[in-house]
């Protein structure tokens, strides 16, 4: 059994891009995030021990977000993808994370990436 717990618009400010302006502001990015997981056991007992606490994925990716500096969005994409899924008890994730500064005719510029775990063999 799959279920997908998602956070939507996670906004985090970083240093981001390859422009020297870029590299002395910190910026706005946005993620989205599809996490695969089976909340069966936590639905039936009501309790969070067997839920994936988003709150501290969240709070994970702003204190990693706020102390590290990329130039491309994808690095920063594989970043995340590794800490959700090296760190957390989840096996799938997809990402979005843009960065609307990006383009001034656009809304938004980013990247959408899918990882899973690697089976230990």
């Amino acid at each position: 059994m799959t279920d997908i717990i998602y956070i939507k618009n996670l906004k985090i400010k970083t240093i981001i891009g390859v422009y020297d302006w870029e590299r002395q502001i910190p910026q706005m990015v946005s993620i989205d995030m599809e996490i695969a997981t089976d909340n069966l056991e936590a639905a039936k007992s009501d309790d969070i021990r067997f839920a994936v606490d988003y709150s501290l994925i969240a709070k994970r990716l702003e204190g990693f977000l706020q102390s590290s500096e990329f130039f491309l969005l994808e690095t920063m994409a594989e970043k995340i993808a590794e800490i959700i899924l090296n760190e957390f008890d989840i096996h799938w994730v997809r990402l979005r994370v843009g960065k609307a500064a990006a383009l001034d005719a656009a809304d938004d510029v980013g990247i959408i990436i899918e990882r899973e775990k690697l089976k230990k063999k």
